[in-house]
């Protein structure tokens, strides 16, 4: 065979150990990199696999109480709610239980959680009927829905309890009112008696603030009604004497010369020394922001 011609032959032969050398080694490569990468799955999917470790494992009940109340006293409510979930199961069936209840409950609401506190509450109130701490879940129950601290918004806005929802008010008033009555000698009685006080004028004082909106945009019938469902409502609230002068008003404005002179006469005999009878409807002040 001449040179040329073995030349030729060796050309392709050459080309091809090239090819399969190549590709050999993307091929090993392509393995290679298949294999690092089941090896890193497979330890992820270990460690994701691996049970966490209980920080609870062998302590005491009254251990875990311990480190809760803790977390508690520095704030640490997420940590102190996650211990006394474990006490709750741990100690089933023992005051101590019920006390991680009450606590959890109270940590709930610190952590600004009013919805689970309540919950845990109304479980604590079903579960156990003749707890000696009744009378604090009915109190803690009722602070919670109280809500009495609107915070930085109600300072700017200089909202007040009488003109929010007042969903909340009555039902912390309920738990109050069962408090004062089921366990009058409770150390909570007192202080619940005073906020139920403050509630039923905040809820006479709401009818008022809707019957004050109705006057001021000229709907009087409507400011009618709700004067007169707070009269007949809360009697003995402050909020009274404004129904009244709202419902004079509100006859004057109709041309009821009758109904409101009978009215007037109920203000003057009630509230001698009303200010609504020379300054009329009070003009609750302006927020910061509102220029109109």
């Amino acid at each position: 065979m001449s040179r040329s011609k073995l030349s030729t032959v060796r050309q392709p032969v050459s080309l091809a150990l090239k090819m399969a050398s190549g590709l050999a080694l993307k091929t090993a490569s392509g393995l290679a990199l298949k294999t690092a990468s089941g090896l890193v799955l497979a330890a992820l999917l270990g460690a994701c696999s691996a049970p966490v470790k209980d920080m609870t494992a062998g302590m005491s009940p009254e251990k875990i109480y311990d480190n809760a109340k803790e977390d508690m006293g520095v704030g640490a409510w997420d940590k102190a709610i996650a211990l006394l979930d474990k006490l709750e199961g741990r100690a089933a069936g023992t005051p101590l239980a019920q006390q991680a209840q009450l606590d959890k409950a109270y940590a709930h609401f610190k952590n600004l959680e009013p919805a689970q506190a309540l919950a845990t509450l109304d479980r604590f109130t079903k579960l156990h009927p003749a707890s000696p701490a009744y009378d604090y879940a009915l109190y803690l129950k009722g602070v919670i829905n109280f809500n009495d601290d609107l915070g930085l918004f109600s300072s700017i806005t200089r909202q007040d309890l009488a003109e929010r929802d007042q969903k909340a008010a009555k039902e912390s008033f309920e738990a109050f009112r069962e408090l004062t009555t089921r366990f009058p000698n409770s150390k909570y009685a007192p202080d619940a008696a005073l906020r139920m006080g403050y509630i039923v004028n905040s809820l006479a004082q709401y009818e008022v603030h809707v019957a004050r909106y109705y006057f001021n945009r000229g709907a009087y019938l409507a400011a009618i009604n709700r004067a007169q469902q707070a009269i007949t409502d809360y009697r003995d609230a402050p909020a009274v004497e404004e129904a009244l002068v709202i419902l004079v008003k509100s006859y004057e404005s109709l041309n009821m010369a009758q109904l409101r002179d009978d009215t007037l006469r109920v203000l003057e005999s009630n509230f001698p020394n009303s200010e609504f009878l020379g300054k009329g409807l009070r003009n609750r002040a302006k927020p910061w922001w509102q220029f109109w």
